[in-house]
């Protein structure tokens, strides 16, 4: 966001740069003074530097002078030829040291030095002369006389030039200590006042950005802290004041974020509640009443239709209707008319809802429908459609397909009649996320309805074929047990002697007699346990004694077989509370399967005993086995193992059945444990009588 500086805004980056340029200048200021001070006080002590040298050669010529002088006049006075020789030494002296001064003196002293010389050259030609003449002469005397008056003549000049140059020296000191000290105080006034008004304008400075800035952070821990109230107060510098109006544009975009978020969570909320409540029906018109309503005023919809596509049918019905000021409508009334099945897979095919938030204005112009599928989005609403729309008043409406895989089931119509509430987007996705529930649950209860429909008619399959099995079961009881009396009178000879031909075939006759009776009876047992009468009757029974029943009755049949038969019973009675008839047959199915199943030369051996007060049973064989991947169906009535099949060894799977109810009724367990080739074993475990005392263990 871009804002342009008003009159009354100013820029952090103006603000800091009045402030830093107030500080420039006035270091600038010190600056310049500092360097104008320090030129004059270097110019004043250069002329100084200047002054001295002079002086000093101007008193070094005086000292040269006056020792020249002195030479002389001992020479005159004493006649001393050193003193005459120091005087010819030191005689050019004086000039040298002129010249040198001329060269750095000003043209006020040098005007001076011009005099000192031609009066040093008129004492020197004196001196010259005095140097020559005899010591103690007239000539020495007049000589020292007219010398005496050159050299103060030159002396006053020298001195006055001293005088003059020592008083430019102190002139210019005092002059330099002058200006040092009112350039000192003028740069230290200024260093105050700027300094002074440096601090006042940092301090206002810092003020004008530390303040709003505060300001501004204090608002963001408020926000941070969960205050979603606060605001920030624009004032400031620009960029502060926009970075304020940046923090208010988030915190109301965070508040409008948050809305949906919370009208997400609460349509989300909606969306798993309807969820639950259709999952937990299977019946396909509660399903529907409930995602109807569910969805209607999870979503303030005005109405809500759900259709759905029939099975051979070319159109797609209503099949719910909701109101918000009725609820669910009766089912013979359809506020909409039906929606072509074309319509409906072209809007399911495309895999997402399509919505108009102004239907009047479109059904006004009569035009076609943009994005919608089918005919619809070419040539518009039919006219029944547009009649029944403009009936129900429709503004806004939201349609959603509704399918599992690529099976479309129908569509969920969702509609409002005020145009202040338009759908929104977070309502649109939580419809499609809806519409995906009840589609998954409607599959499922439609899978259910056919599913309980097949199961009723496999019911009466089964009770037509259990009660068929029982007719023909009682009906061939009747004659087969005329014919066994008829054999068994046959073979008592009461209508003659047989020959052992005819004894033989009514042997084979007898045989299967007897298993034709078995199966009849497996039969009506089946039928019994099937239709819920199957009962045993309790009295004591000693379990040792049935066993060697069952074995002394399976022997022949073992031995026509070639396989032996063990038993292996405890001393002592094992006594049970049981139906001895139906242990019977276990025993003897339990033992026929085991001398069926065994090859010529095997074994078959059956234990009873008692273990951890149960009765446990079990017949052993050596067999062929069952396949491992079989046994689990191995109680199913009528199954049979592959390799019994394939060995064509005869049965009817009806044993094992019988078998495992006959022990489940007296309270007991039946296991097995086999192998394809190395034999089986059946073992039942049943409750030992509690009158019976301890029982022997194997």
């Amino acid at each position: 966001m871009r804002f342009t500086p008003g009159r009354s805004e100013v820029c952090v980056g103006r603000r800091l740069t009045m402030t830093f340029g107030l500080l420039v200048a006035v270091l600038l200021l010190l600056g310049v003074g500092s360097l104008v001070t320090s030129w004059v006080v270097v110019e004043l002590h250069s002329r100084t530097t200047r002054v001295e040298p002079v002086l000093n050669e101007n008193t070094r010529l005086r000292d040269q002078v006056t020792r020249m002088t002195r030479a002389v006049r001992t020479y005159l006075l004493t006649g001393d030829a050193a003193a005459r020789s120091d005087y010819l030494r030191i005689r050019g002296e004086p000039f040298v040291t002129l010249a040198q001064a001329r060269e750095i003196a000003t043209p006020s002293a040098r005007r001076n030095l011009d005099v000192q010389d031609r009066q040093l050259g008129a004492y020197v030609q004196v001196s010259d002369q005095q140097a020559e003449a005899a010591p103690g002469s007239a000539d020495a005397r007049r000589l020292t006389t007219e010398a005496t008056q050159r050299f103060s003549a030159f002396d006053r000049t020298n001195r006055r030039l001293d005088a003059v140059l020592t008083g430019d020296r102190e002139r210019l000191e005092d002059g330099a200590q002058n200006f040092l000290f009112g350039s000192s105080l003028a740069i230290g006034v200024l260093l105050t006042a700027g300094g002074t008004l440096s601090v006042f304008a940092a301090v206002r400075t810092t003020r004008s950005l530390t303040r709003p800035l505060q300001s501004t952070a204090a608002t963001l821990d408020r926000l941070a802290s969960g205050d979603h109230s606060a605001r920030a107060v624009a004032a400031g510098p620009l960029e502060i004041s926009t970075v304020a109006r940046s923090v208010n544009a988030l915190a109301d975009e965070s508040d409008r974020l948050r809305a949906i978020e919370q009208e997400r969570a609460r349509l989300a909320q909606v969306a798993r509640d309807i969820g639950i409540r259709v999952r937990e029906r299977l019946d396909v018109d509660d399903l529907l009443d409930a995602a109807c309503a569910g969805i209607g005023e999870g979503l303030e919809a005005d109405h809500v239709f759900v259709l759905l596509a029939e099975e051979d049918g070319p159109l797609v019905r209503v099949a719910r209707s909701w109101t918000a000021d009725r609820g669910l409508l009766p089912p013979e009334e359809q506020p909409i008319p039906p929606v072509p099945l074309d319509v409906v897979r072209e809007h399911y095919r495309q895999g997402r809802a399509w919505c108009r938030n102004d239907l009047p204005a479109v059904l006004a112009e009569g035009a076609a429908l943009p994005g919608a599928p089918g005919s619809y989005g070419e040539a518009g609403l039919p006219p029944d459609a547009r009649a029944a729309a403009e009936k129900l008043g429709l503004v806004n409406v939201l349609v959603v397909p509704i399918g599992v895989a690529d099976q479309p089931l129908g569509a969920l119509f969702l509609a409002r009649t005020r145009p202040d509430r338009p759908w929104r987007e977070v309502e649109i996705d939580i419809s499609e996320s809806m519409a995906s529930g009840v589609g998954r649950a409607l599959h499922t209860a439609l899978l259910y309805q056919r599913e309980t429909q097949l199961v009723e008619k496999l019911r009466a399959l089964d009770q037509a074929k259990s009660d068929f099995l029982s007719t023909v079961s009682h009906e061939l009881r009747t004659p087969l047990t005329s014919i066994v009396g008829y054999i068994e009178l046959l073979e008592d000879e009461e209508t003659g002697p047989l020959t052992p031909p005819q004894r033989h075939m009514l042997d084979i006759v007898d045989r299967n007699a007897n298993r034709l009776r078995a199966l009849i009876e497996d039969l009506l047992t089946l039928s019994r346990i099937e239709s819920g009468v199957f009962g045993s009757r309790r009295e004591p029974v000693d379990l040792c004694r049935l066993v060697a029943s069952a074995t002394d009755a399976i022997r022949p049949a073992a031995e026509s077989a070639s396989v032996t038969v063990e038993k292996h019973v405890p001393d002592r009675p094992l006594v049970l509370e049981a139906d001895s008839d139906q242990l019977d047959r276990v025993l003897m199915n339990l033992l026929s399967n085991a001398v069926k199943f065994t090859p010529a030369g095997g074994k078959v051996t059956v234990r009873a005993g008692a273990r951890d007060g149960q009765a446990v049973l079990s017949v052993s064989d050596t067999g062929i086995g069952i396949p491992e991947a079989e046994q689990q169906k191995l109680f199913q009535r009528f199954f049979r193992a592959s390799n019994a099949t394939e060995a064509a060894i005869p049965g009817t799977g009806l044993g094992l059945t019988i078998v495992r109810t006959i022990v489940a009724n007296h309270g007991g367990e039946l296991e097995v444990d086999s192998g394809e080739g190395r034999g089986t074993t059946f073992t039942a475990r049943l409750p030992i009588a509690t009158s019976s005392g301890a029982a022997s263990r194997d």
